[in-house]
Parts: structure tokens; sequence; C-alpha cells
């Protein structure tokens, strides 16, 4: 019942919290580098990123609204489609407030969404583990009722074994007194024996 116990590194603990601020950074980071090659005030950047990101939102909602609705697509278009219009206003804009304020929009947005799934693992989890738990106490309790049942039989079985050489060696310790009748205990009607058989042929 003794089960290898895996310690996960702090890197795989930590990275599932740490995976949302860091795709809004690097969103960030990358929209103000595009923003520095030229992006900024261009019309045409700006009229890609917004036809980009309503696309991706109409891909989000389709899924969503679809009769075999897929939430992991539907979820991947919604964030395609808001880091889309993160980085067209990042790019965009001159300045770093608006595009800092729409990345601590974004980041909470995002962090908000993810707390739910994160607590909905953690309930599954929770339960899966008392699941576990509650298997492995009701296994060892019929473990332990059977290893109880087993040693009672054994027991039994010995003391029984005993009891027979006991019986055995009085019942010839008996026959070899002088005045023994077999016929005696025969008529009192107990089994014949052995040696009374081989006595009396």
């Amino acid at each position: 019942m003794n089960e290898q116990i895996i310690a996960r590194h702090w890197l795989a603990i930590s990275a599932p919290k740490v995976a949302p601020a860091l795709a809004t950074s690097t969103v960030l980071i990358l929209a103000r580098i595009w923003n520095a090659n030229g992006a900024e005030h261009s019309l045409g950047n700006a009229v890609l990123m917004t036809a980009l990101s309503l696309a991706s939102g109409a891909a989000g909602v389709c899924a969503s609204i679809g009769r075999a609705g897929d939430p992991v697509v539907a979820g991947t278009a919604f964030a395609a489609s808001g880091g889309l219009a993160l980085a067209g206003v990042a790019g965009y804009a001159d300045g770093l407030s608006l595009p800092l304020l729409l990345w601590v929009l974004t980041t909470a947005i995002v962090y908000g969404l993810a707390a739910r799934y994160w607590r909905t693992d953690r309930r599954d989890r929770v339960a899966f583990e008392r699941h576990v738990s509650d298997r492995r106490a009701e296994r060892a309790h019929i473990e332990r009722v059977e290893t109880i049942r087993g040693t009672t039989q054994i027991e039994v079985a010995r003391t029984g074994a005993a009891y027979a050489e006991q019986l055995a060696k009085a019942l010839v310790t008996r026959a070899a007194l002088p005045g023994f009748d077999p016929t005696a205990l025969e008529g009192a009607g107990l089994p014949q024996l052995p040696t009374a058989e081989r006595k009396t042929v």
C-alpha cells in the first residue's frame, strides 16, 4: 500500500500562476517594440489589428454558440482577440500610460478567469484525493478483517490438531493400562477405536 512520493519542482508549481502575467507582459513588450519600429499612428496597422481582433472574437462567439460548442476553442479565440486588441492599442498609441492601463486590466481579467478554473481544478483534485483515501481506508479495513479471520482459522486448526494429538496420546496411554476393556467404550456409545479393532481381530 506504500506509494512513491513524487515531489514537484517549484517551477512546475508556480508556472500556472505566473503564465497569465507572463503572456500579457510579452504581448505588451512586443507591441511596444512594434510601436518603436513604425506602428505608432499607422492607420493600416491599426486596421489590421482591429480586424484580426474582431475575427478572433467572432470565432470565439461561433465556437461557444455552436451546436457542439468547444469551451477550449472558444477560450483560445477570446484570449487571442483580447491579446490582439491589447497589441493593437499598445502598438498604435504614443506614450505608455494607455498601454500600461490596458495591460493591468487585461492581466486582472485573465487572472479573474483563471481563478475560476483553478478553483474547479482544486475542487476536483481534493475530491479525487478524498476518494483515493476512502478507497485505501476501505481496502486496509478489508485486509485487516481478512488477516484476523485467517489468523483465527489458523489458531483454531492448530488448537484442533493439538487436541487431537493429546486425545490420541491419552487413548494410547489408556489402552496400555491393565484392565482396559474397549468393548465397554463401545457400549457407552463411543466410536470403535482402531487399536480395539486390531486387538479384537
